[in-house]
């Protein structure tokens, strides 16, 4: 197997690499070796390299500043995806698409299905499912999106880099309570990702996310918790939960976006949320 991975320089491609099976070749291309916005670019990429399997781990994920920025979220989220599409399926190449949990607006009080009705409260939200929309139209054989929620590694920047930074700097700190969803190790992702190149054939949406439910309060907690354990922090700060209304942002973000990826374990077993993260910590530690 043949596997070029897109968006080289995120968290989820440098999980993809440290995972990869023993029987892949694995390829990566980041801004500086595809311009993923023009099809002839992207085209000569793919013809030189002919991968049998193609998964795009790029995107425009500043939430925020999509808000404003929204040209660049769907040339990115949109256009490229698009382009992508429609050479995967010129060249008979397996396509699997990394998407988000903010394709939905968070008004349903249990886990969403991949059949549930998408209604993003975002342009973020908004691109991705557009992207999604792409794929469907343009490559609706041998493709699969993958949806997955609050995605974070011991690469990049994330949400619990940002706090163990901030659990350094700051007297105490005040962390959202009323948005719930679940914690996802981009280390699982790119395991289940993997197991996708493996089937004999694959349906077009899987739901992933580590095992679990959590608000950004109950996961600002557990990070700190385990890295005191692990000896990455030297003391405990105070960390208040705090209403969503207190904290506002220029995007709104889902209430409640919990995905059932209850489907997806037959392919991949998963490990509780708390367990994937002290993982993580330990890796940074």
């Amino acid at each position: 197997m043949k596997a070029l991975i897109i968006g080289k320089s995120g968290q989820l491609a440098h999980e993809l690499r440290d995972e990869q099976p023993n029987n892949a070749e694995v390829l990566c291309l980041g801004r500086d070796d595809v311009d993923i916005c023009s099809v002839e670019s992207l085209d000569n990429a793919i013809t030189r390299l002919s991968p049998s399997v193609i998964i795009n781990a790029s995107a425009y994920t500043a939430v925020d500043k999509a808000e404003s920025d929204e040209d660049a979220a769907y040339a990115i989220n949109q256009h490229a995806v698009e382009n992508i599409a429609k050479l995967a399926n010129k060249y008979s190449i397996r396509l699997l698409h990394v998407s988000t949990d903010f394709v939905f607006d968070g008004q349903q009080s249990k886990a969403y299905l991949v059949d549930d009705n998408t209604n993003p409260c975002g342009v973020y939200g908004a691109s991705k499912l557009a992207g999604e929309q792409e794929i469907q139209e343009h490559c609706p054989e041998n493709s699969a999106i993958v949806r997955t929620s609050w995605l974070y590694s011991s690469y990049g920047n994330n949400f619990v880099k940002t706090m163990l930074k901030l659990m350094q700097e700051k007297p105490e700190l005040g962390v959202v309570c009323d948005q719930i969803g679940c914690p996802t190790s981009a280390n699982s992702l790119a395991k289940f990702l993997w197991k996708l190149t493996e089937q004999q054939s694959i349906v077009p949406i899987y739901h992933w996310s580590d095992y679990g439910v959590a608000s950004w309060y109950d996961f600002a907690v557990a990070i700190q918790n385990i890295a005191f354990d692990e000896g990455l922090l030297k003391e405990k700060i105070p960390v208040k939960p705090i209403p969503a209304t207190s904290y506002p942002t220029p995007a709104k973000r889902p209430n409640f976006s919990l995905l059932n990826a209850s489907e997806s374990y037959f392919i991949e077993s998963s490990a509780h949320w708390t367990v994937q993260l002290k993982q993580c910590i330990s890796k940074l530690s």
